[in-house]
C-alpha cells in the first residue's frame, strides 16, 4: 500500500431533495488498497460511487480519485478507471464480443482481440460470442460487465456488487483474481452485500448507515475479535442470532 491517496472524500454530503443520502463522509483510500464500502440497502453506498466516479455531483464536500475533482471531471474520471455498476447490463443489441470489441476501442488498448479472448475464457463465454447481450442470463451478463471492467487493465477498480448472479465456481475464480490485482498493488472499491468473501478481500473499510460513516479502518484489525458479519449487524442496529 502507498501513503499517496487513490481516493479522498471530504465533507462529502448529498441530498436529494428532503432526502440526505450522504451526510458529511470523510476517508481516504491510499493507492494500492483494497478497500470495501460496506452498508444496508438505503444506506449511501451506491450514491457515494456515482459521485466518486462523476456521475453525480455532491451537494457539499469534495471527492478526489487519482487526483481529480470528481465534480465536473466526470469523464477524466472514468477514461481512468474500470466500473461495475450494481444494476447496468451490457446493451441487449450487441453480442458479448462486440460490446467487448467496441469498449476495447473505446479504451484504446491494443492487442484487442487477445483482450477479449482472454476474458471470453476466463468467464467461459466462448460458446455465447454471437449471441445478443439480451438473450444472455443475468449471470452472464454480469461476467460481460466484468470483462468490460477489467480489459483494459486500470489502475483503480469500483465494483458494486460484482458478486451478484454468480455461481459459486466463478465467484471463487473473481475472487483469487481479485487478490491477484491486490497483490499487483491495484487500487479497488468493492461494495458488496457478502460480507464473507470480502472479509477475505478487503485491507480497509468503511460501514455506512443512514449516510453516515459509522465504522472506519483496518479489516484485520475491526475484526480480531468478531467476524465481519457480527461487526456489521452490530453496527447498523441488528444482533448475530446466539
Amino acid at each position: 500500500m502507498s501513503d499517496v491517496p487513490a481516493i479522498e472524500v471530504s465533507g462529502l454530503s448529498k441530498r436529494y431533495g428532503p432526502v440526505t443520502a450522504l451526510d458529511s463522509v470523510s476517508f481516504a483510500v491510499p493507492e494500492g488498497t483494497f478497500f470495501g464500502c460496506f452498508g444496508p440497502n438505503g444506506a449511501g453506498k451506491s450514491t457515494l460511487l456515482k459521485v466518486l466516479t462523476g456521475q453525480v455531483a455532491p451537494t457539499s464536500g469534495s471527492a478526489k480519485v487519482l487526483d481529480l475533482d470528481a465534480r465536473g471531471n466526470g469523464i477524466k474520471v472514468r477514461e481512468r478507471i474500470g466500473i461495475v455498476p450494481e444494476v447496468e447490463s451490457p446493451p441487449s443489441y450487441l453480442t458479448a464480443y462486440e460490446f467487448l470489441y467496441f469498449v476495447a476501442e473505446v479504451r484504446k488498448v491494443d492487442d484487442i482481440e487477445a483482450r477479449i479472448e482472454r476474458w471470453l475464457r476466463f468467464f467461459d463465454l466462448e460458446g455465447t460470442r454471437g449471441t445478443l447481450c439480451r438473450d444472455l442470463s443475468k449471470g452472464m451478463r454480469q461476467k460481460v460487465m466484468l470483462s468490460a471492467a477489467f480489459i483494459h487493465e486500470p489502475r483503480l477498480l469500483f465494483l458494486d456488487e460484482p458478486f451478484v448472479n454468480l455461481d459459486p465456481i466463478y465467484q471463487h475464480r473473481l475472487r483469487e483474481y481479485l487478490l491477484q490485482l491486490r497483490e499487483e498493488g491495484r487500487t479497488i472499491f468493492l461494495c458488496s452485500h457478502i460480507l464473507e468473501i470480502a472479509q477475505k478481500l478487503c485491507q480497509e473499510m468503511i460501514i455506512l448507515d443512514r449516510g453516515r460513516v459509522v465504522v472506519a479502518g483496518s479489516v484485520a484489525e475491526l475484526t480480531a475479535k468478531e467476524d465481519l458479519e457480527s461487526l456489521f449487524l452490530r453496527m447498523v442496529g441488528e444482533h448475530a442470532p446466539a
